[in-house]
C-alpha cells in the first residue's frame, strides 16, 4: 500500500526536533535542541493540580476553560501587558498555545486567504496554515548588528487584497527579538489599512533580559478589536507537558476560535487547569526566579559560544541563542547548519537545532544554529565543557 498521508502534510515529514533528539539520544549528547526545561515547575502549581484530582475535578472542563482559570488569565494578562479581557466571552483555554494557533486559523480564516508570517518561524505555524488551507506570505527577519529586524518595504509588499491575518511572535523564537513599539505600530497600521487581524503569539512575554519590555500589539490604537493574543503557562512556569494555553480575543473573534476548538480538543485537562490558575494567581516570585536563572544561562552560553568562534547576538527575549556558525564550520569543513547539527552530537556530545527548518527558503537560515539555554546550570556547564573540548 502506498502512503496514505494527506498531501497537505507531505512537505513537512518528521520534525527537525525529532531528528536532533534522536541523534542526541544515540550519542548521549547534552540536548540543547528542544526548547523545554530539564527541571521541574513550581510546587505551588503541582500541589494545586494534585488537590484538584483528590477533590474530584476529573471530568471534562467547560469547553472555554474553567471559570477560575479564565479569571486568572484575565488578571495575569492585564498585569503583564495591559490587555483587558472579559474572562467569560473573550478568553478560551486551549491545549497549549499550538492548539490555540490551529483553532484561530481554522476558526477565523478560509481556504485561499493569505497570512503574513515572519521567518524564521515556529515550525507549527506552517503546518497549521496548511491545515487551514491558507497561503503564507513570508517576511524575513534579517540579521542586524545586534539582533534581527524586518525590512519595512518587504513587510508592506507582503500585504494585498487577499491578506486576512498577520502572525506575530514576540518575544521571538528563534531569534530572541522583542519587537519595538515602532515595529508593532508599522504592523498595526498595515492591519488597519488592509482590514485584517493580528494573531500575536506571546508565549515568551515574561522571559525578557536587560530591561527589554514586551508590548502587545493588542494595546495599540485600533488593534484590540482585531487581535488574537495567544500565550501559555508552559514556558512561563516550566510545565510544558501540561499543555495549558489560551487565546484572548474580542467576542466576535472568540466565537470563531471556540467553533474550531470545540471540535479539536473540546477542553484540556481539568486538574491541570486548577494548577495553572494557582500559578497565575500566586506565582509571580517563581517567574522572577526563573528569569534570573535564564539570564545567567544566557550569559554563560553566549560568552562560551563567542569564545569558540560563533557570532552571537544575545536574545532580548525567549530562551534561545541564534548563532552564526561559519567560522566554526569552515574549520571543520562543514557547509551548512544541518551538517554542523549532525556533527555536534557525535563529535562534541551536544545537540542543537538547524534553523534552516524555520525558513521558507532553507538556505536563508543555513548560516545559523540554535541553542536552547532553558536548562539547569549543570547542564549548561557540561555542554560548554564538551564544546570546548571538541573545538580545542
Amino acid at each position: 500500500m502506498t502512503t496514505q498521508t494527506a498531501e497537505r502534510f507531505l512537505p513537512f515529514g518528521t520534525t527537525i526536533f525529532s531528528e536532533m533528539t534522536a541523534l542526541a539520544n544515540t550519542h548521549r549528547a547534552v540536548n540543547l535542541s528542544q526548547g523545554f526545561p530539564d527541571f521541574d515547575g513550581p510546587d505551588m502549581g503541582k500541589d494545586a493540580a494534585k488537590k484538584a484530582i483528590d477533590d474530584g475535578h476529573n471530568q471534562y472542563a467547560p469547553m472555554p476553560g474553567t471559570p477560575e482559570l479564565r479569571e486568572a488569565i484575565a488578571a495575569w494578562t492585564q498585569r503583564a501587558s495591559g490587555v483587558d479581557a472579559d474572562p467569560m466571552t473573550e478568553i478560551t483555554v486551549t491545549c497549549g498555545c499550538t492548539e490555540g494557533i490551529a483553532a484561530t486559523m481554522l476558526g477565523l480564516l478560509n481556504p485561499g486567504d493569505e497570512v503574513v508570517v515572519f521567518e524564521p518561524y515556529y515550525d507549527s505555524y506552517r503546518a497549521c496554515m496548511a491545515m487551514a488551507g491558507v497561503t503564507p506570505r513570508f517576511v524575513t527577519l534579517h540579521p542586524t548588528e545586534d539582533g534581527f529586524a524586518y525590512n519595512d518595504d518587504e513587510l508592506a509588499g507582503a500585504f494585498n487584497e487577499r491578506t486576512r491575518a498577520v502572525l506575530i511572535n514576540t518575544p521571538h523564537n528563534p531569534t530572541g527579538v522583542v519587537f519595538s513599539p515602532a515595529q508593532l505600530r508599522r504592523i498595526a497600521d498595515l492591519c488597519i489599512t488592509h482590514d485584517c487581524i493580528a494573531i500575536s503569539d506571546e508565549v515568551y512575554e515574561r522571559i525578557l533580559f536587560e530591561g527589554a519590555i514586551h508590548e502587545s500589539i493588542a494595546t495599540l490604537p485600533g488593534m484590540r478589536a482585531r487581535t488574537v493574543v495567544l500565550s501559555s503557562a508552559g514556558k512561563t512556569f516550566s510545565l510544558t507537558g501540561w499543555k495549558i494555553g489560551w487565546a484572548i480575543a474580542p467576542a466576535i473573534l472568540t466565537a470563531g476560535i471556540r467553533s474550531a476548538h470545540q471540535f479539536l480538543t473540546f477542553s484540556t485537562a481539568t486538574p491541570l487547569q486548577h494548577g495553572a490558575a494557582a500559578l497565575l494567581n500566586g506565582g509571580e516570585d517563581e517567574v522572577t526566579k526563573l528569569v534570573s536563572h535564564y539570564a545567567r544561562m544566557r550569559s554563560l552560553l553566549g560568552e562560551a559560544l563567542g569564545e569558540l568562534g560563533f557570532r552571537v547576538r544575545l536574545p532580548m527575549g525567549s530562551y534561545f541563542i541564534m548563532a552564526e556558525h561559519a567560522p566554526v564550520s569552515d574549520r571543520l569543513g562543514l557547509k551548512s547548519d544541518v551538517d554542523l547539527c549532525r556533527w555536534l552530537p557525535e563529535h562534541a556530545g551536544v545537540a542543537a537545532i538547524p534553523p534552516s527548518a524555520f525558513y521558507s527558503n532553507p538556505s536563508d537560515g543555513s548560516g545559523f544554529v540554535r541553542f536552547a539555554f532553558c536548562k539547569q546550570s549543570e547542564t549548561i556547564d557540561e555542554a560548554i565543557r564538551r564544546l570546548r573540548k571538541a573545538f580545542a
